[in-house]
């Protein structure tokens, strides 16, 4: 017996399947640790679209005015926990998107653009294989995305006194299939999966460009120093919605949450890529 398990072969993973399980474990952990953030950008984006006035305890209250008095707002009037409302939504989101654009890009790089016949990666195949890989992440992750918009949205609904649109993430798929069919699940995809697409030029492609570079031209390992440097439809269409803001709110509320959006994606990241690098090593995988 002992025998037959020594001759067992060993599990293989470095397969896809086991790389996107493995991406998926890391971007749960990125989530966790910052969503708050990811909820305080959404209540900034958004806070206009729902009218000038909210309502706590009947009487009228002012809108949140940056980062910091969002957040704090959200603790005092809902409750520490309600900066994770949504959360179980955005990793499912996560486990699709990251797990799609890490597998893809590394499918890319590794067997069909290839690497030069010194081992780099080319800056413009790194670009290609960014935003395809962001884009298709977040094409099959969009269903989810709009579940974890609509959750987190939740708490807000509340304090100005509406009943709740959804009961938690079943119920937020089935009534956004009753109302707009199967469609319904991919509204507003389109501008998403063209920000997803820069969003992965801008994190995966560097990345993955910094990382080999510091590794081919300084003294740096690969480890984790090396890794933290590297590292119901209201609009019609995109140009609707860019249009319809600008003549609502002006055109600055376009920019309305950059600091959040900034401030959440540098630690998500860095969490991200520091734990896929270790999660990687753990399970005897080379380094991405």
């Amino acid at each position: 017996m002992s025998e037959e398990v020594k001759q067992r072969p060993a599990r293989d993973l470095s397969s896809l399947p086991a790389k996107f399980v493995l991406t998926a474990c890391a971007a749960a952990v990125a989530e966790i640790v910052t969503f708050p953030l990811d909820l305080t950008k959404t209540r900034l984006q958004i806070q206009g679209e729902a009218g000038p006035r909210q309502f706590i305890g009947g009487q009228a209250a002012k809108p949140y005015r940056g980062m910091i008095q969002t957040a704090v707002g959200i603790v005092k009037e809902e409750g520490l926990f309600k900066l994770w409302q949504g959360v179980t939504p955005a990793i499912c989101r996560h486990i699709v998107y990251s797990g799609i654009r890490i597998v893809t890009y590394e499918k890319l790089r590794d067997s069909v653009l290839c690497k030069d016949e010194d081992g780099c990666f080319p800056l413009w195949k790194a670009v290609i294989g960014g935003m395809l890989g962001g884009a298709l992440g977040q094409f099959f992750a969009s269903p989810t995305d709009l579940v974890k918009i609509q959750m987190q949205m939740e708490g807000k609904r509340r304090l100005e006194g509406k009943p709740p649109r959804v009961h938690g993430i079943i119920h937020a798929f089935v009534k956004i299939v009753s109302e707009g069919g199967i469609r319904g699940l991919w509204a507003g995809w389109i501008p998403n999966v063209q920000r997803a697409a820069l969003v992965s030029l801008g994190d995966l492609t560097t990345y993955d460009t910094v990382k080999q570079f510091l590794l081919r031209n300084t003294t740096l390992k690969d480890n984790s120093l090396c890794h933290g440097l590297s590292r119901g439809l209201q609009y019609t269409s995109t140009i609707d919605c860019l249009m319809k803001t600008i003549k609502r709110e002006g055109f600055m509320s376009l920019y309305k949450g950059f600091l959040p959006t900034w401030t959440r994606m540098a630690p998500w990241s860095m969490t991200f890529w520091l734990t896929f690098e270790q999660i990687r090593r753990l399970s005897g995988i080379d380094s991405f």
